[in-house]
């Protein structure tokens, strides 16, 4: 039996290692794009997509970039997910071809099937995966269980952590 709460077996991700790995993402979406090998735009789910989506930006040279908003958490507690701000329509066309779709997580799925339900041909990436969303997501880097609950630096503070032993 495991006595350990779902946010104990965490994946804690540095700055340093969301651009190592929004830069290996990059690489794998190099020359992929419709458009002899382009991409028109990219779309960067909020909030978490942003930071590997700015990066994918300046490594693959796109410089039309927007936001999709969904929400399907309300801090760590998921719920059904919703569409806050839509990317301009005139990026997406009628179905997202040529668009590059980028979050840092794919976790349940839900986020990305109703994202993937609007724009049906655009193209999604994320640096993260989980299994049970995997088959939402085109592209990722790194695949992790999905018991683990992944820390990303801007959940995070640096701080004083007591040693397990001692107090010296």
């Amino acid at each position: 039996m495991n006595d350990r709460l779902p946010h104990e077996k965490g994946f804690h991700i540095s700055w340093d290692q969301i651009h190592r790995d929004s830069r290996a993402l990059a690489w794998r979406l190099d020359g992929k794009g419709p458009n002899n090998g382009e991409w028109k735009a990219i779309v960067a789910i909020t909030r978490g997509g942003m930071a590997p989506a700015m990066i994918i930006a300046r490594e693959l040279d796109v410089r039309v970039v927007d936001t999709i908003s969904v929400k399907s958490y309300s801090h760590q507690e998921r719920g059904e997910a919703s569409v806050l701000k839509s990317p301009d329509a005139e990026i997406m066309g009628a179905d997202g071809e040529g668009v590059l779709i980028i979050d840092d997580l794919v976790d349940s799925g839900k986020t990305l099937e109703l994202v993937r339900k609007l724009y049906p041909k655009a193209h999604f990436a994320t640096v993260y995966a989980k299994p049970q969303g995997r088959e939402q997501v085109d592209s990722f880097i790194t695949e992790v269980s999905q018991d683990t609950w992944i820390f990303f630096p801007w959940d995070m503070a640096l701080q004083y952590v007591q040693p397990y032993r001692g107090s010296d």
